[in-house]
């Protein structure tokens, strides 16, 4: 075993495999400068160097377990007493203290998007445990109104008891208002009262913290304008959520705190977050040539890959570097978890295009308690599942295919906290390494312009039908009466939405070619 790139910290119950990643010799004396250069810059960012400019504001998640590195004492204060608030909440909660018209809690309904759904998801689904005295967690994390109506209906008369948490840092962003207009819609239909439910954790003075206030909601915590969402779960964002699960965050919070410590450490080989980010930018010759693939050999493991697909996405997924140079950078992450993943698209893996390296999560606990055995040969199965891991990355490698080993001793709070700064340095490093700002995220806002344009064109083409009962319409022609003729595609797939959804009042007359085809609303 070549151990320089096997590295084990069993104070913390983990360990990193690197020998398969498959680095020249003279790999890290030849980017030693980068190397400093990256933790150089990572010590800028922690000591609030300001990281990004497009918002001029600081990036200080890692002050979220170490208040003491705040670079104020007020921002210091501010973590404190917001961790402190949060488990007091929850123990009111827990305790029956802080109730609704009907009684104790019996479930929470988180309305957010992105890392605002997605760290207490994972989070959730992780730490999940069986004692019934906890709140059952629910998400509206999208705009979809099925999706909506399914959350909805699984609470189903529980509503009367459940705990409402609004997460949004702005309080604008139109999935989560649409998921509170929707629930508040629910509980009118239910003759209760939202704001005895609803707790807003948002920005100071935002909109949402106005309504909250204005509307007399149960509690507010605060957003911060230097945690970015994608790094938020161990803000109000995720610890509060937890909390009211009956998780211990002060585990997760020491886990994250424990594995920033390590990963501070300058001697690359002792430091699995430059350790992955070295891996990166080797495997991906760092301009996200291949593709990141997450396996945790973990069911409790398996939205690691999608929560790691907002941080690290969105995080490196940028057109310009620091000077301005377009340089399209990024590494796109997809997976599932094992050994589900063998019986998907491991057969492309092995056999198919070389575009990805992989990842394998391995965890050493299979459960708690003794398992049965479920062959003649004295397997249980979880040795099945360290069989599949363990043959799944030798088949991989046998043709080639590069990849990183994580080893946890278990799933538990704290090692929950240590992957996910892990990952929030690993990131970090690597944009330093390829001269990126991993903190700021063009591409979204410019998402929601668009999306902000259709709206309004939508807006026309619906007051027009409303205006023009009985009058048949194509999109062409439409779109030429609204001065549209730039956006009649949009016009077209408007038309064709406002049908799917009022069959019973607009009329559809298909022909051989869309936008030919004829919308009319009935008199």
């Amino acid at each position: 075993m070549d151990t320089i790139y096997y590295q084990r910290f069993p104070e913390l119950g983990f360990a990193s495999d690197f020998r398969l990643v498959g680095f020249p010799e003279d790999y890290f004396v030849k980017n030693q400068q980068m190397i400093e250069s990256a933790l150089l810059q990572m010590k800028g960012l922690e000591a609030g160097d300001l990281a990004n400019p497009d918002e001029g504001r600081m990036v200080g998640h890692y002050w979220l377990r170490n208040p003491e590195l705040a670079p104020t004492p007020e921002i210091a204060e501010a973590i404190r007493s917001t961790l402190q608030k949060v488990k007091e909440c929850a123990r009111q909660v827990r305790d029956g203290e802080l109730l609704c018209p009907n009684g104790k809690f019996t479930d929470l309904l988180i309305i957010g998007i992105g890392g605002s759904a997605l760290g207490p998801q994972f989070v959730g689904k992780a730490l999940a445990k069986p004692a019934r005295d906890d709140l059952v967690a629910h998400f509206l994390d999208n705009t979809d109104p099925d999706g909506i109506d399914q959350t909805l209906s699984v609470i189903g008369e529980r509503l009367a008891t459940t705990l409402v948490l609004v997460i949004s840092k702005s309080g604008g962003t139109p999935e989560t208002r649409n998921g509170m207009i929707e629930t508040q819609h629910a509980f009118k239909k239910q003759g209760l009262n939202f704001s005895k439910h609803a707790i807003a954790v948002t920005g100071e003075n935002s909109k949402l913290h106005q309504i909250a206030k204005d509307e007399n909601w149960l509690d507010f915590f605060p957003m911060w304008d230097w945690v970015g969402g994608r790094t938020s779960e161990t803000a109000a964002v995720g610890l509060l959520p937890a909390a009211l699960q009956g998780f211990n965050i002060d585990q997760l919070l020491d886990g994250a705190s424990r594995m920033d410590e390590l990963t501070r450490t300058e001697n690359a080989f002792s430091n699995p977050a430059i350790m992955l980010a070295l891996s990166w930018f080797y495997l991906s010759k760092g301009v996200g040539a291949k593709d990141m693939v997450i396996l945790p050999y973990k069911d409790r493991l398996e939205l690691f890959a999608k929560y790691l697909q907002q941080l690290i996405m969105e995080s490196l997924g940028k057109e310009k570097d620091l000077n301005g140079n377009v340089v399209n950078q990024g590494i796109a992450v997809y997976g599932n978890k094992g050994s589900t993943d063998q019986h998907a698209y491991v057969q492309q893996l092995r056999e198919g295009i070389p575009n990805f390296f992989a990842t394998f999560i391995e965890v050493l606990k299979y459960r708690d308690g003794t398992s049965i055995e479920v062959d003649d040969d004295r397997m249980n199965s979880g040795d099945y599942l360290h069989g599949f891991f363990l043959g799944t990355r030798d088949a991989l490698w046998e043709k080639q295919r590069n990849s990183i080993t994580l080893t946890v001793d278990e799933v538990n709070a704290s090692t929950v906290g240590m992957l996910i700064a892990l990952y929030e340095r690993a990131v970090g490093f690597y944009a330093s390494m390829v001269g990126i700002n991993a903190y700021h995220q063009p591409g979204v806002e410019a998402g929601k312009k668009a999306a902000s344009r259709v709206l309004e064109v939508r807006q026309k083409v619906t007051a027009w039908i409303s205006d023009h009962p009985g009058t048949p319409v194509n999109a062409l022609e439409l779109a030429n009466i609204l001065s549209l003729q730039d956006q009649t595609d949009w016009v077209y797939k408007i038309l064709e939405s406002l049908s799917a959804n009022s069959p019973t009042s607009i009329v559809r007359e298909v022909t051989n070619d869309p936008l030919n085809d004829i919308f009319c609303l009935k008199k």
